[in-house]
């Protein structure tokens, strides 16, 4: 009996465990961390063998196949110790894609992905389509698979997952866009990065297409190495090139004979647009008409936390943009709106280059800084507007109100991470919707 190591105790490994242990493998699941009661309880229900708190190596070095969390870099030396005995390891989506009948709809990049993703997902759910949700968010595509199958999946898919898939092949695949991000696990190497996220297009057969942004110089590059037959490119501008585009408030896809007046529908934002681009792709691809897009997008509700509307208090509204953790994220943010913006920045840097931003500094007209420690912040836009430097939510948004007047846009839109002073991005875009509800009368 070939026995399965699962390493790490979240739901993609509690997944991959399950269903290792429902086709017949002898399961051993191992987490240097401490593991939920509610997932141990899993486990032993399930009957299968676990630890916490270590790694036991006389336990899992004679594997016969590994599924790893993504969360686990590659370069740790039990991981090294795998690939030098030969013992495959791979991710917990690589793990399950045999077990599946299903056709893959997979999207990866480093901003947009998970509105893209929730989107696709929401079109094919609202036209009738027997549809999970899987990789990123949602429940594991292991467990999916093992509980009930669908006859689609649409997954938001990770580089570190990519790094972990092989055989796995997208009946469609999106890439949102390629921009520096998590390049630590890539040897500071873009070049690396960029081949990583270009592993969902292998496998990829003449009739699957591959949709993404097409003026990406990175992806473009990432283009050059493989060989892909069916490309749909798409970009906010007609350029003889893109199979999707903007023509003032129409989106249009005339291959499709598709088009659509972006105006009134929930999503908001040239990054968004994009967005529906791959996400109205993906749907066609599927087999939905326009009918059925056109009620998703307008029955479509944001993913918290990637610019959500919160509330409008006299007459200022107030969006929460916390999942912007790089400066590519906050570009987008900053590019959505024609009002006045106060913009409330800062947590743990991530060796950010704010130049980046300057065309759209017109746009701000006072920062708000909240993190632990705001100096770079600080020291970069000092004179250039008026700037607040605030450690807690509650003094923040004091200062918000105190610089905002009716007409503007508070946006959070942090470009940094949120371990500073908050557990997750998570937890800090909660807290931040909390006290501005506090004002609303």
């Amino acid at each position: 009996m070939k026995k399965v190591v699962v390493l790490g105790g979240g739901e993609s490994g509690i997944g991959a465990a399950l269903l290792a242990k429902a086709k017949g493998f002898e399961v051993f699941l191992s987490d240097r961390g401490a593991i939920s009661e509610d997932r141990k309880a899993e486990l032993t229900a399930a009957k299968i063998a676990f630890e916490e708190g270590q790694h036991t190596e006389d336990r899992i070095l004679d594997a016969s196949i590994v599924v790893k969390s993504p969360g686990i870099p590659d370069h740790l030396p039990l991981i090294q110790q795998f690939h030098q005995q030969g013992t495959p390891v791979v991710s917990e989506l690589e793990f399950a894609y045999p077990f599946s009948n299903a056709r893959f709809l997979a999207i990866t990049g480093t901003n947009g992905k998970t509105t893209t993703t929730m989107l696709a997902y929401h079109l094919l759910k609202s036209a009738g389509k027997k549809v999970g949700l899987a990789g990123n968010v949602g429940f594991s595509l292991a467990r999916q698979v093992m509980e009930e199958e669908a006859d689609w999946y649409v997954l938001e898919v990770s580089s570190f997952q990519l790094d972990g898939m092989y055989d796995f092949a997208a009946d469609a695949a999106v890439i949102t866009n390629i921009t520096p991000d998590h390049l630590d696990r890539y040897h500071n190497s873009m070049d690396e990065y960029i081949a990583s996220k270009m592993r969902i297009a292998q496998n990829m057969g003449a009739m699957n297409p591959l949709i993404y942004l097409g003026n990406d110089a990175n992806i473009r590059k990432g283009l050059a190495s493989i060989s892909v037959k069916h490309q749909l490119p798409f970009g906010l501008k007609e350029d003889g090139l893109s199979q999707a585009f903007m023509d003032g408030d129409w989106l249009k896809i005339p291959m499709a004979d598709f088009e659509v007046n972006v105006k009134g529908l929930p999503l908001k934002g040239p990054h968004n647009f994009q967005n529906m681009m791959a996400a109205i792709l993906l749907a066609q691809h599927a087999g939905l008409n326009r009918e059925e897009i056109v009620h998703g997008l307008q029955t479509f509700q944001n993913v918290e936390h990637r610019l959500e509307f919160v509330a409008e208090i006299d007459g200022v509204k107030y969006y929460n943009d916390s999942k912007a953790t790089n400066v590519d994220a906050v570009r987008y943010a900053l590019d959505s709106f024609d009002a006045p913006i106060v913009w409330v920045a800062g947590g743990k840097d991530k060796g950010n280059d704010y130049q980046e931003l300057e065309p759209l500094m017109p746009n701000v007209k006072a920062l708000v800084c909240l993190g632990a420690d705001n100096e770079k912040l600080l020291n970069y836009y000092n004179g250039k507007f008026p700037l607040a430097d605030t450690h807690s939510v509650a003094d923040c948004l004091l200062a918000c109100r105190s610089m905002a007047e009716a007409g503007d846009v508070v946006l959070l839109s942090p470009a940094c991470a949120s371990f500073d002073l908050f557990n997750s991005y998570e937890h800090r875009g909660v807290l931040f919707k909390a006290e501005v509800l506090k004002y609303k009368k």
